[in-house]
């Protein structure tokens, strides 16, 4: 427990992750942000989920804007 004290996203399911980021930035924002064709071509929730749980670099630009933008708050 000591190691993930000071991990910001330590607890949080990709898919909240997810939905928290397209909550504040929407998809035209988050599409423009990070360059994904589920977030800029049909976006959905469950796309996006899909594609990033199989592409490990796509989920980490999102995990990272995560951090940016939630960890100071």
């Amino acid at each position: 427990m000591e190691e993930q004290k000071n991990n910001p996203l330590h607890g949080k399911t990709l898919e909240r992750i997810l939905v928290q980021l397209v909550d504040y930035y929407g998809w035209d924002e988050l599409g423009y942000k990070i360059n994904i064709n589920s977030f800029n071509n049909n976006p959905s929730i469950n796309s996006s989920l899909k594609f990033l749980r199989k592409t490990p670099w796509a989920r980490q630009k999102v995990e990272e804007l995560y951090i940016r933008t939630f960890a100071k708050q």
